[in-house]
């Protein structure tokens, strides 16, 4: 979920680097009525809080607790190995004097391959999550990045920012500007659609 929060600041970067560039190019306003024109245009920026967004987007909730479910059975399946692997060391240790020394050698290299197996096993478990969190974090963005095209195009928004605490790229926002719950809600809605 940080690489979420990560992609999210990068965007946020640009997002900003791209309302300065355009804020620098704008003359500035001559009288009142280019005043409350440009009032308008500032309207049309909007940011969301990737922190509540992602606290209250019920599909990130979805996958963060079906990941928080693999990652402990993964755990507790590396465990469970090593734990069995820590007792046949210990076996092999207590009898290691009784064994002759082709006996001994052959249960050594057993227990080298066991480990060297557990290894494998721990490496393998913990890519394949972390490719699948890749993927889920990937469909995440889009999901949010879609939505947000439409709901901005509706809106009339030219401009969507993203704040949050972590990654504060943002350092001020009027909280009239904040679209996080209408934009949580579209998302929740959406979701219970897809999830019917």
């Amino acid at each position: 979920m940080k690489r979420i929060l990560a992609t999210l600041s990068k965007i946020t970067a640009a997002l900003v680097l791209a309302a300065v560039v355009i804020s620098c190019n704008k003359e500035q306003p001559k009288n009142a009525s280019t005043t409350a024109s440009t009032e308008k245009k500032a309207e049309l920026i909007v940011y969301v809080n990737s922190d509540s967004l992602l606290n209250n987007y019920e599909y990130f909730k979805t996958i963060k607790d079906k990941f928080q479910a693999k990652s402990k059975k993964a755990q507790s399946d590396l465990t469970s190995k090593g734990t069995a692997f820590q007792r046949e060391v210990a076996a092999y240790q207590q009898s290691a004097a009784n064994l002759s020394a082709e006996q001994r050698a052959a249960t050594e290299e057993r227990l080298a391959r066991k480990q060297q197996e557990l290894q494998t096993f721990n490496q393998n478990a913990g890519n394949a999550l972390a490719n699948e969190e890749a993927a889920e974090n990937e469909k995440l963005y889009n999901k949010v990045s879609d939505f947000l095209k439409k709901h901005a195009k509706a809106k009339g928004y030219k401009l969507v920012l993203t704040y949050s605490k972590t990654n504060p790229t943002v350092l001020f926002a009027d909280e009239s500007l904040d679209v996080t719950k209408e934009v949580v809600a579209g998302l929740n809605e959406e979701f219970k659609k897809e999830s019917k």
